[in-house]
């Protein structure tokens, strides 16, 4: 058995592609493999807050000489890192919001991404001290844009900072695969747009198979 964590980042409840793709892909991960775990996370009806000050002094703090304030400052993350830490199978679904992720979403990784938690620092490891603790994980990013061409080597790769930045940082996470499959030219609601939304779908069923298939890395 596996957990999946499910990760929903728009704003919109209904007309959301980003959301189609989270429930077609889970709701067909499951037909494969009906004993997994799903946790549901969403992010976009119920933001975390964004860290403050008093966050970081707590998370800084030894848990050990936390005081009860600061435990309760850190009480959010300690909740999402239970959702995110025996989850083997990371889904997150996001449109692209002015070129990059929603501030939803990124609050959720600065809650998650914790020293000693997450990631381990020592400068004894020179100009690179920040080291992820655990590995192992699978990232699944399914997004949708109102443009188009943000893949690698297209017109607009440059412009994505939505996918590059989720993939950067989930390495504090564990992650160690990852793919994204990506809705776009929404805006335009041309032929583009509904043959993007054709090869999203068929890549989306192509991908758990070939996930569901290789399981000896997610059980």
């Amino acid at each position: 058995m596996a957990t999946v964590l499910k990760i929903d980042a728009s704003a919109r409840v209904t007309r959301s592609l980003s959301r189609d793709l989270t429930t077609a892909f889970t709701e067909q991960w499951l037909k494969s493999r009906p004993n997994d775990t799903l946790i549901t996370q969403d992010v976009g009806i119920n933001p975390p807050p964004a860290i403050s000050e008093a966050w970081i002094a707590a998370a800084f703090t030894a848990p050990e000489q936390r005081t009860p304030h600061q435990q309760e400052v850190l009480k959010i993350s300690d909740q999402l890192l239970e959702e995110l830490e025996p989850a083997s199978l990371i889904v997150i679904g996001t449109p692209m919001y002015n070129y990059g992720m929603p501030a939803a979403l990124k609050a959720w990784i600065d809650q998650v991404i914790r020293i000693g938690r997450t990631f381990s620092f020592d400068l004894a490891r020179g100009e690179q001290p920040i080291e992820p603790i655990g590995t192992g994980k699978t990232l699944v990013i399914l997004s949708s844009s109102g443009e188009g061409g943000f893949e690698l080597g297209s017109v607009q790769a440059t412009m994505n900072h939505l996918d590059p930045h989720i993939v950067t940082a989930s390495r504090l996470l564990g992650v160690s695969e990852h793919h994204v499959i990506r809705i776009e030219y929404q805006e335009f609601g041309d032929e583009r747009h509904q043959k993007s939304i054709q090869s999203a779908h068929a890549a989306l069923a192509g991908l758990v198979q070939q996930l569901t298939q290789n399981m000896g890395g997610l059980d």
